[in-house]
């Protein structure tokens, strides 16, 4: 076996929705921050005012990716973290004493979400959790009912992490905004994946997640719309114009600035590149392979995203059995990979819990090659009559 515990000698990565690698530019920009260039931004000597404008140079960077302004772009430590402080910000800020807060996500979001609004009605707020269609997208006659006076805020991702599916965030916001809801979009898994745009979008506010397009982990970003009214959730300095306190991590936001920068440069050409992938492995696995269903196959979706059901195989036994091959994929979030549960994502996709478990996630990113894919698609077709052979719940 090899360092990774793999039996085959190749080491093919398809799992860059858990995260991708850094880019090397990225962290040649980021080095000079952690040993010459160390100074706290927010120190009034030469060493931060050094720093101070490192981050700006990153904030524009950022900004200028979703087509925002500089102003409006607060870093912090991640996608998850951004959820957090957008949702329970605004739910701060807007709740009125003796009326319940009333929120609006989907059944397909990402824990970051889903928790916390879980937690928000241990707290008293109110919470709909609108279902979607057999495509993966939010069913939005679902969502325009679930609207109460009391509704305060509209929570929907952008791209799906399981199944890529894009949700009509345009239509989402626009029912929002004539009823004066604060829109809110997890963009994790779709900055840097697809164009986005934030006036395009109309959303009051935008999560960002810097290693999911190859910028350093640790690190991320809350776009929030000039105007958009939402509390700090911590107490401390006044970092990030008071709503975001904690030492900046300097080196970090340097290399999200850089990951942006060059995304923003590269990402029409990735896209046709990636898709072109995504396209012969789907095409490859439905020409070789009986009884699968890719997930959201009929809907919009990014251009690196396949989920698959493989029916009557486990998604973990199929994830592990790949990377002997020396493949890694991923059973569904990372988020949420090893606890054995059928995906949420797909249950809510009406897909049965017998097949829900057997999802796969095959993730592509800028370093796959057609050599890749056609290698996946040599071994695969193998691996699943071997593990059907063996499953209990094959039919």
């Amino acid at each position: 076996m090899n360092e990774m515990g793999s039996t085959s000698a190749r080491r093919v990565y398809f799992d860059h929705n858990a995260t991708t690698y850094t880019r090397r530019e990225v962290v040649e920009k980021m080095l000079p921050f952690f040993a010459e260039r160390f100074g706290n931004a927010s120190s009034v000597h030469f060493f931060g005012e050094e720093a101070q404008e490192a981050i700006e140079e990153a904030r524009e960077n950022v900004a200028s990716l979703i087509g925002a302004e500089p102003e409006e772009i607060l870093f912090t430590s991640g996608g998850t973290e951004s959820d957090n402080l957008a949702i329970r910000g605004v739910v701060k800020a807007l709740r009125t004493e003796g009326v319940a807060p009333h929120v609006i996500t989907s059944k397909i979001e990402h824990p970051a979400v889903i928790r916390t609004c879980q937690a928000l009605e241990k707290e008293g707020v109110e919470v709909t959790y609108v279902g979607v269609l057999k495509d993966g997208t939010v069913d939005l006659e679902e969502l325009e009912g679930a609207i109460r006076p009391n509704t305060l805020l509209v929570s929907i991702m952008l791209a799906n992490n399981e199944t890529g599916v894009i949700q009509p965030i345009e239509k989402i916001s626009r029912m929002a905004a004539e009823r004066g809801i604060t829109m809110h979009v997890d963009g994790v898994q779709g900055v840097g994946k697809i164009p986005v745009n934030v006036d395009d979008l109309g959303v009051d506010l935008l999560s960002v997640s810097a290693h999911k397009f190859y910028g350093p982990k640790g690190i991320g970003a809350l776009y929030i719309r000039r105007g958009t009214r939402m509390d700090p959730i911590y107490t401390g300095g006044g970092h990030e114009r008071g709503i975001r306190p904690g030492t900046e991590n300097v080196p970090g936001i340097v290399g999200f600035g850089e990951a942006a920068r060059i995304t923003a440069r590269e990402l029409d050409g990735e896209m046709e590149q990636i898709g072109s992938l995504r396209n012969r492995l789907e095409q490859g696995i439905k020409s070789r392979v009986d009884a699968i269903v890719i997930n959201g196959e009929e809907a919009k979706r990014v251009p690196n995203t396949s989920s698959v059901v493989v029916k009557g195989i486990e998604g973990e036994a199929m994830t592990l059995a790949m990377s002997l091959e020396g493949f890694a994929i991923s059973s569904g979030s990372a988020c949420s990979s090893g606890s054995g549960d059928p995906s949420h994502v797909l249950l809510a996709m009406g897909v049965d819990p017998k097949y829900a478990q057997g999802g796969i996630r095959i993730s592509l990113g800028i370093i796959n090659t057609e050599a890749d894919i056609d290698g996946f698609l040599d071994v695969f077709p193998g691996v699943v009559e071997r593990l059907r052979s063996m499953s209990p719940i094959a039919e």
